[in-house]
Formats: C-alpha cells, sequence, structure tokens
C-alpha cells in the first residue's frame, strides 16, 4: 500500500520549496515531435502473421490532441479491429479524427462513449492526469482497456484505485501503451532474461532525455497539465529498461533534482517543482541497482537503456563472458526468437523506436486469447510509481524512500 498520500506529498513539495500553455499553434503542431520520427525497427521476417481468430474487437478510440496520439498505434487498421466510434473534447479535432479515421460515429467525450454498449474496446489517448480515472471509467462499464503512459500522474491515491478496479474486473485486459517496451533491444533483453541467459541484473539503465530549448514554448496539453508537473512523473520510457526487461519491481530510491542554473529563474510551479531533470538511483527486486534519467538538457534524443548481468549484458547489442555466450548460444538454438514479430496488414510499427503498431497488436491479440498483455497493470503500476517517490526524494534532497510493491 502506498504510504505517501497526495496531500502529503504536496505539502512536502511546498515545504521543500519554501526551505531552499496553450495548445501549440499551427506551425508548431505540423512540427514533428521527438520521438514519432523513430520508426526503424526489426523483425523476423521468416515469420509472417498469422490470424488467431477472425473476431473483430468493437473499439472506440478516444483522443486527437497535440500528438494524434488516438490514431498513432494504426488500431483503426487492425484486421481484427471494427472501429465503432471516435471521441474528442474539441469539435474540430472530432471530426479531423473521424474523417482519419473513415469512421461515421463520434461521441463528445469519453463520458458519452462508455455508454454504447456495441463498444467492447477502448483505447483512451487522453491527459496524463487522467489516465487512471479513464482505465477505471472504461472497466466499470465494462470495457476492456488501453491508455497511454504514465498509468497515472501526480495522485498516489490513483495508483491504489486502479489496481483494485483491475482486481475488481479481472476478466478485462488492462494495458499501458509503453513504447520503450517494443523497442528492438528492449525487446530482445526481454526474451533472454526469461530464458536466464543474463542471470541476475546487476546494473541497469533506462533513460529519457527530451532536449528542449530554453525559453521555447512547451509543447501543449489539455488545462497545461505537462506545466503542472515534475520530471520523474513521466519516468515509463526509463523505468521500463529494469520492469519491462525483468517484469520485477523497483524497491526503493534516492534521487536528485537539477534545477535553473540561474537562482532568478527557479520559480515553483503549481505543484512546488523547480527541476527541470532528475536521476534516481533505485535498488531492484535482485538486489541490483538502477540509474534512471528524466532530463530535458540538451543532446540526442533518448528513449534508451541498458543491463549488466552476471553473465551478460546488453546494450544496443548482446555481449557475454564464456557463461553468457554458451546460454545465449544454447537458447537461440533451442529456437528463442528475439526479433519482434511481423505485424498483421495494414498495420505499421510507427513511432517510437517502430513500437507503435506492436502496442495496438498486442492489445488486440490480448483481448482475443484472454492473455496479460506486454504492459499489465503490475508493470504499469511498478513502471510509473517509483518516479513519484522519485521526485518526493528529489525534494528531500535525496533521501532513500520506500516504494510500495504491488501484486494481483
Amino acid at each position: 500500500m502506498a504510504n505517501v498520500s497526495r496531500r502529503s506529498f504536496l505539502a512536502a513539495s511546498a515545504a521543500a520549496v519554501a526551505g531552499g500553455s496553450s495548445l501549440l499553434n499551427s506551425a508548431s503542431a505540423a512540427e514533428v515531435i521527438p520521438g514519432f520520427d523513430q520508426t526503424k525497427t526489426d523483425y523476423d521476417r521468416t515469420r509472417q502473421w498469422r490470424p488467431f481468430s477472425d473476431r473483430k474487437i468493437r473499439l472506440g478510440i478516444v483522443g486527437h490532441g497535440v500528438c494524434r496520439f488516438g490514431l498513432a498505434f494504426d488500431l483503426q487498421h487492425h484486421p481484427n479491429v471494427e472501429l465503432v466510434a471516435v471521441s474528442d473534447l474539441f469539435p474540430d479535432r472530432c471530426a479531423d479524427m473521424a474523417r482519419q479515421a473513415k469512421c461515421e460515429k463520434t461521441y463528445p467525450s469519453l463520458e458519452e462513449m462508455v455508454k454504447d454498449d456495441s463498444i467492447e474496446a477502448i483505447y483512451c489517448a487522453t491527459d496524463a492526469p487522467a489516465h487512471a480515472k479513464h482505465a477505471i471509467l472504461c472497466m466499470e462499464h465494462g470495457k476492456h482497456v488501453a491508455t497511454a503512459v504514465p498509468a497515472f500522474r501526480g495522485d498516489i491515491e490513483d495508483a491504489e484505485a486502479l489496481l483494485a478496479c483491475c482486481k475488481k474486473n479481472n476478466g478485462l485486459v488492462y494495458a499501458m501503451f509503453e513504447t520503450s517496451r517494443f523497442h528492438d533491444d528492449l525487446y530482445a533483453m526481454e526474451k533472454l532474461f526469461a530464458a536466464g541467459v543474463f542471470g541476475r541484473i546487476v546494473y541497469s539503465e533506462g533513460e529519457y532525455c527530451h532536449p528542449h530549448s530554453l525559453g521555447a514554448p512547451s509543447i501543449g496539453s489539455y488545462k497545461d497539465w505537462r506545466k503542472k508537473g515534475c520530471p520523474m512523473w513521466y519516468p515509463t520510457h526509463a523505468t521500463a529498461y529494469y520492469v519491462g526487461v525483468t517484469h520485477r519491481p523497483l524497491l526503493d530510491v534516492s534521487c536528485q533534482g537539477t534545477p535553473h542554473f540561474d537562482e532568478s529563474k527557479r520559480t515553483p510551479n503549481a505543484i512546488g517543482n523547480v527541476f527541470r531533470s532528475e536521476v534516481g538511483l533505485f535498488r531492484t527486486a535482485e538486489g541490483g541497482l538502477s540509474r534512471m534519467i528524466i532530463c530535458s538538457s540538451q543532446g540526442e534524443y533518448l528513449e534508451a537503456g541498458r543491463i549488466r548481468g552476471e553473465y551478460a549484458g546488453f546494450n544496443k547489442t548482446f555481449v557475454g563472458d564464456a557463461t553468457g555466450k554458451k546460454r545465449y548460444d544454447e537458447a537461440i538454438d533451442s529456437g528463442l526468437q528475439i526479433q519482434k514479430y511481423a505485424l498483421p496488414p495494414g498495420v505499421q510499427p510507427g513511432g517510437h523506436g517502430g513500437s507503435h503498431g506492436y502496442l495496438g497488436d498486442d492489445f488486440i491479440d490480448a483481448i482475443l486469447r484472454g492473455r496479460k498483455p506486454a504492459v499489465d497493470v503490475i508493470d504499469a503500476l511498478n513502471m510509473t510509481v517509483p518516479g513519484y517517490y522519485a521526485h518526493l526524494s528529489a525534494m528531500k534532497d535525496g533521501e532513500t524512500m520506500k516504494i510500495p510493491q504491488y501484486s494481483m
């Protein structure tokens, strides 16, 4: 159970500080947002996609904001999907979404869409602070649900509510669309770890570095939610490089933050945050260490990570000692596939390292087969919750914070 409430968190943030935009215009919106242009990916071309079922999941999609994320995962093109309706709070966006998806039925809000009994699953590409609440709303209406990342943002009590809802509705699929999970390297890492090739993970790193020029307008967001948080509240692109590999949790964290170097510009935001970047050192379930970075300084755009195990490691490519190489060869010889599989016809890999199409396909396949998705509620919380406690640690000058542990 979480031992720090939202109220106590905000109080701590304000105390620490005391002691120590509108949407993009049309020109900006036309620019490619970093991450969306990362389309290079690889897959095993000897393994053709074969349908598991000819059933079509009746789907609704919500969200067509600055990132146009609702249609970015090619769900509308999946051969096992019948797109029933789309929705956005803004009528012009909703109309554009319907036009692009070639969908006749629209709803003015998710709250109206969930009342449609013909819809059996919904993908919510909505504002981050609403992800947990929207997932709960969908499941309470008997619908499978996927959301963009993170699982929740800012309110730790949302984590408990989301888990309770998933337990209550365990026949429904909940999925979080964490893009790092289907990066080529992480996909291979996860398969090799499960096969015992690495042994225990001694050290891992995850990095989400999103360059943002000083003085430039920030990416737009509904009700300016991007301006009302902190770096570690959006951690999943980084934390996936441990949790998504091992499906195990992070146990505790010591984190430090970097504010604006010009003290005159260190104006606390709505939650009392002054940090532009945060770096956390986490203890893992295996007893190893993991360093996670959420950074907005200049340099290359990164959604990246690497692992170092007892017998082998992976940093874009596999490297191992004699034991690691032997385990690797035995795993491959036994048929282990470490390249991604072929996608259904009409579904493209998409952005964020060629992950979009795979996340959409995984969600639909999980519903059809009645299985867990690639990022279920436990992995989603284990990727998201550590960031909440990391920021709390940073506000207390690196004090080690215990991270709640979750199970179904």
